[in-house]
């Protein structure tokens, strides 16, 4: 999912979810928040937090490729705290003052990267079973997907106001909070059905993403 809104400069205005209203609000958030406060006036920046993000969740992917049942609850554990490094950094940079341009452009880059190899990898740690290799062909096609959606996604939102998301959460939760869920469906053994529900929700969240995108140009040049 994109990040975006996390470390923002202001773009085009357009009807889109305020800030408050598009997940800095949210539980995730809010506790990110409350863990990051002690890091204040310390030497630790938000870019070491996506640094821990990027590894955390490197290490996750490569255990999901072993394709094991113990090595899945390992990885589980570590995407799970991937996950919410990836909430702590933007709470840090925005509590701190420390967002930057260049902070924003690191922190989409290992999102992208990581949620994308999380597909790959359980998709090459499926393929022992009884999907075989068409479980790899499922995870390309679903990071595929993920990374086209979030290049989309960032290109949406670059062109809205400050602190705007192309989809909105509701009820304390953000959209990306679904990517918490990956981490129990490893400890399940719910991996196979997931890839395969990804390969087909990944592209038509890329294909949503596009119809947006041209939606929000055409707006723009009807305005002009």
């Amino acid at each position: 999912m994109s990040s975006a809104s996390k470390r923002r400069h202001a773009g085009t205005v357009a009807a889109a979810v305020p800030a408050d209203d598009a997940g800095h609000g949210s539980w995730t958030h809010r506790l990110a928040r409350i863990a990051v406060r002690p890091l204040l006036g310390t030497r630790v920046t938000p870019n070491h937090l996506t640094t821990a993000r990027l590894v955390t969740g490197l290490v996750a992917c490569a255990l999901f490729a072993v394709g094991l049942y113990a090595t899945d609850v390992w990885a589980g554990i570590f995407w799970v705290v991937s996950a919410f490094l990836d909430r702590a950094d933007g709470e840090l940079a925005r509590i701190g003052g420390k967002t930057t341009s260049w902070g924003h452009a690191y922190d989409y880059a290992c999102d992208t990267l990581v949620n994308a190899l999380f597909f790959l990898a359980i998709g090459i740690g499926a393929s022992g079973g009884a999907l075989g290799t068409y479980a790899i062909a499922l995870g390309v096609l679903a990071g595929g997907g993920i990374v086209v959606s979030n290049i989309l996604s960032e290109a949406f939102e670059n062109r809205l106001a400050s602190g705007t998301r192309i989809y909105a959460g509701g009820g304390g939760f953000d959209f990306d909070d679904l990517l918490y869920l990956l981490g129990p469906a490893s400890w399940l053994g719910w991996l196979a059905p997931m890839l395969i529900g990804a390969s087909f929700g990944a592209p038509l969240m890329a294909i949503i993403s596009a119809v947006k995108l041209r939606q929000l140009i055409r707006q723009g040049t009807a305005a002009k």
